[in-house]
Order: structure tokens, then sequence, then C-alpha cells
């Protein structure tokens, strides 16, 4: 059984449909990528799967459940988390306490007992400024946790978006556009950590434009067009897909193979 899968997953806005029966599903381990041209649906797939839209039909099912439009903060619960295509920070906290939000889902210290704040729930605080920490370290922020998030450069920003979703501790994240406006030292580090996260146990759906990332990292690719799937499988076999070449990755993938 997939981890992940959506199975003829819909989204209709008036007359416009942004996907058709989309079909998908990602293995425990991979990184799976889904690309296509501005407009293809591919933000509105995430949308769907994380509660943000309703499907106006089709299922998403994650780990065997049917997790079909349920909130977000329940989905997340369930081990699904996102990092945003536009980076979503608390700009006026720092980096270690928007690390910190992340675990909000799964912290034992509710309202009521930090009220009394007790020796355990301080006990409780010390540890997950820790682990925020060892997060913080493991996304190369460390001599940055301190400082404000809104004033960190932007390659800084976008891994510390994807530093909030390890904070869920999540089984599969969902990335969308992880390398956006990072330059090619950036966007190397960002494949690297990529590549470390699925080492770790967590499986990956990216989005993403940047095709050198794509091609170099993802195990299998989907392609959509105008909402609808017109190609999967590994990078090498969608690098020779006349139709995808057509309609997304341009002439210079005409003579390959």
């Amino acid at each position: 059984m997939p981890l992940f899968e959506v199975k003829g997953l819909t989204k209709r806005f008036g007359g416009l449909t942004a996907v058709n029966t989309l079909d998908l599903s990602v293995e425990k381990g991979e990184i799976v990528g889904l690309i296509g041209p501005n407009g293809a649906g591919k933000t509105t797939v995430f949308n769907m799967v994380m509660g943000t839209y309703s499907p106006s039909a089709g299922k998403v099912i994650f780990s065997g459940k049917d997790i079909t439009g349920l909130k977000s903060y329940v989905i997340v619960r369930q081990g699904l988390a996102r990092s945003f295509q536009r980076t979503v920070l608390f700009s006026e906290m720092t980096a270690l306490q928007n690390i910190l939000l992340g675990f909000h889902l799964f912290s034992e210290t509710g309202f009521w007992n930090s009220l009394f704040n007790s020796r355990s729930v301080q006990e409780k605080k010390t540890q997950l400024l820790e682990k925020a920490a060892e997060i913080a370290d493991f996304m190369e922020l460390g001599q940055s946790k301190d400082q404000l998030a809104g004033n960190l450069p932007h390659g800084h920003q976008r891994m510390l978006g994807v530093a909030i979703a390890l904070a869920t501790h999540p089984e599969l994240i969902l990335m969308d556009e992880p390398v956006t406006g990072m330059n090619p030292e950036e966007t190397d580090r960002m494949m690297n950590k990529i590549r470390e996260i699925r080492d770790q146990g967590v499986t990956l759906l990216v989005v993403e434009h940047d095709m050198r990332l794509v091609m170099n990292i993802c195990d299998r690719l989907y392609v959509l067009n105008f909402g609808s799937k017109i190609a999967e499988g590994p990078p090498s076999e969608i690098s020779r897909n006349r139709e995808v070449i057509a309609a997304y990755l341009g002439s210079e993938y005409a003579s390959v193979g």
C-alpha cells in the first residue's frame, strides 16, 4: 500500500476544471516530483490534500486512511506537513520561536497546565527548545536561530519554512517550490538537505520549476498540464517524453534520447 495517494482528485471553480481526475501515489521513502507549467494545477492539488480546498470529486488517502476534506490541523496531526510556495513566517519572532510553533500540535503542555507553570511544564518547554535548536542546526540555521525571521536572508527564510514543517514530526512533507528565488549555491544546499531529510525517514512530494533539482533528486515525476496528468515515470523517461517537452520542458530537451 502506498504511503500516500490521490484517486480521481478533481477541483472545479465554476466552469473551470483546475484539476481533472488525478491519480497519484507516493511510496514510503520516495522523493516524488509534481511538475508542469504555471497554472497546471499543482498548488491546487496541495491545497486539496491539506484541506484548504474541498475536492469536487476524488479521494486523498494517507497511511491507508481517507483524509479527504479534513481540517488542516487534523491532517498535520496524521503526519503530513507542508512547506509553502511563499515563505509563511512570523517575521517579528526569532527563527527558533518559529520552529517552536511547529511543535504546538504535539506539545502536552496545555493551556491550563501552562498557567500553573509546573516543573513538568518547564521540563517540557526545555525539551522542545532543545529539539527546536537541533532542527535549526540540521537546517544550517544554528547561527541565525536568535535572529528575527523577517531579517533573515531569503535563502535562510526558505530553510526556516522547511524547519517548521520538520517540527511537526511528519512522515510526508509536501514541498511547494522549495528553491524559488534561490541562487545556485542556495539551491544546491536545499537539494542536499532534501536528500538528508529523506535519509532520516521522511517521504517527500515536491512541486518545483527548477528542472536541475527535480531531475537530480526525484525518484519519479508526475507531469500536469491544464489540470490533467500527461505523463509519469522516472526523470530519465520524462526528459524524453515528447508531449512533456512540447508542453513544459522546452526545446533544450528535444535532443535528449
